[in-house]
């Protein structure tokens, strides 16, 4: 008989990218089922105006995940207010929509300081928290296209690339620490990160947020560690996974997996391309790798 899934009533939550998409869908849910959340976002107005709107005992803070120090002050402040951290999400995240030759430094850099630093950082701190008191769950947001790389978002796919791997060498150093974890592979999803995208991947529709948010809500409950969006992707993941070269990149043709995120529409792509290239302050979208500023904390 399978495990009872376990109450998330009365839990506390941190939620990094919680203002929008995902990461808010996944807040209400999780305020449904009693926990108490803590949104972080580098738009900290943002931030408190949804988690006010989520109801007493939630809280919205700032939030940068490429700061170490920033990052150390959202998780303190939360404990400070709502009691001791249960679990962190790690699902800030950042995708810029260009092929690999015509994607400026910059994107590139954002995208690993936010997608794959932050995640570092962000599992750093909470794991020291979780493995010094015997529990917890770190809950690390990958894709899809971190089991199979996407054209089109070649360093986007290189960055959850390397949060699943992230993730799966952690599972083996904390056996048996009492500290849980899952990897969240989803589809495509209709959130900002896909504004544009005029194509379509045949036999897997696109998810909704409330579709990831229910499968995040379930691992915390189950302790599932590979939790693929919807759960299909797993089985058409080991399926490819024993086939050779020739035969993926032949279904991936059928499918049309290997132009869906090629050639967005633009227009309709500028209003999150702009604020994405303003989600790290630190960076402007002209600049070269070697005109930027140091880190005050690489972490």
């Amino acid at each position: 008989m399978a495990p009872q899934p376990r109450s998330l009533n009365g839990l506390v939550v941190a939620i990094t990218g919680g203002a929008r998409g995902i990461g808010l869908a996944t807040a209400r849910a999780l305020v449904r089922e009693g926990a108490k959340v803590s949104l972080g976002d580098i738009d900290a107005a943002l931030a408190e105006r949804e988690a006010t709107a989520l109801g007493t005992g939630n809280i919205g803070l700032p939030l940068d995940v490429t700061d170490r120090a920033s990052f150390e002050r959202f998780l303190d402040e939360t404990e400070k207010a709502l009691g001791k951290l249960d679990a962190l999400i790690n699902n800030a995240g950042v995708m810029h929509m260009e092929r690999f030759l015509e994607e400026d430094d910059a994107a590139a850099i954002r995208q690993v300081d936010i997608n794959l630093h932050g995640v570092i950082i962000g599992s750093k701190l909470a794991l020291a928290r979780f493995t010094a008191r015997g529990s917890g769950h770190l809950v690390n947001i990958a894709s899809s296209a971190g089991k199979f790389g996407i054209a089109g978002i070649a360093t986007y796919s290189a960055t959850k690339f390397a949060v699943v791997g992230l993730t799966e060498a952690l599972r083996t150093e904390l056996r048996g620490t009492g500290v849980q974890l899952s990897v969240v592979m989803p589809g495509i999803v209709n959130t900002e990160l896909t504004d544009g995208v005029t194509g379509e991947t045949r036999g897997v529709k696109p998810l909704n947020p409330d579709d990831v948010a229910a499968a995040i809500v379930e691992a915390l409950q189950t302790g599932r560690f590979d939790v693929y969006v919807p759960k299909s992707l797993g089985s058409i993941w080991k399926t490819m996974a024993i086939l050779p070269r020739r035969a993926n990149e032949a279904i991936g043709r059928a499918l049309k997996s290997d132009q869906v995120m090629l050639d967005p529409d633009k227009q309709l792509r500028a209003g999150y391309e702009q604020r994405a290239r303003q989600s790290e302050p630190r960076l402007e979208a002209a600049d070269a790798p070697a005109e930027l500023p140091e880190k005050a904390e690489a972490g």
